[in-house]
């Protein structure tokens, strides 16, 4: 999750976004605005999860996509996650769209040092009212994951090993080797 900022004034709904959505925005309280902010770290820790959902993805042979800033829409929103977890019968279903029509299922979210705490966990509750199963919230600075699901909310912190409650059984990283 990085922060974002207003970047046009011109009307622009959340129809238009679904069916064209801009690079790098997301459609937020009736605003198109651009996601920035992602420092190295951020980006660093971007990829580290997506390798590591992909490779499990693939050892499992379960089938579905671990994708990056791929654009779905929240009740609310239209929204774009770091990281998230699409799986093989939502593929059949969707197959190639623009902007999903529901949260993935499975969704990462990393802090940016200007992200609020409040909107941080606002946008997990959004993405779980949206059809989302599992949402990680990830604080690379302060070396911290919460896993949220519609009835847990689980920490996980230097030597510990984070995993998966709902989307992608048996997945656990250790903290340390994710957020190094």
């Amino acid at each position: 999750m990085v922060t974002a900022t207003n970047v046009k004034q011109q009307i622009f709904s959340l129809e238009d976004y679904m069916q064209n959505p801009p690079e790098n925005t997301e459609w937020v309280n009736g605003q198109l605005i651009e996601k920035n902010g992602m420092t190295f770290k951020h980006s660093v820790t971007q990829s580290r999860l997506d390798y590591f959902w992909r490779s499990y993805v693939r050892s499992i042979e379960q089938g579905g996509e671990v994708v990056t800033e791929a654009a779905c829409r929240t009740n609310k929103q239209g929204r774009r996650p770091d990281i998230a977890y699409i799986t093989r019968e939502m593929i059949e279903q969707y197959g190639e769209f623009e902007v999903l029509p529901q949260s993935f299922p499975l969704i990462a979210e990393i802090a940016s040092p200007t992200d609020t705490v409040e909107d941080f966990f606002a946008k997990a509750k959004e993405y779980l009212d949206s059809g989302c199963q599992e949402v990680w919230l990830i604080l690379p600075e302060n070396k911290l994951i919460f896993v949220i699901t519609e009835s847990h909310r689980l920490c996980f912190g230097v030597g510990e090993v984070v995993s998966t409650q709902v989307m992608l059984l048996g997945f656990s990283v250790a903290v340390d080797e994710l957020l190094g």
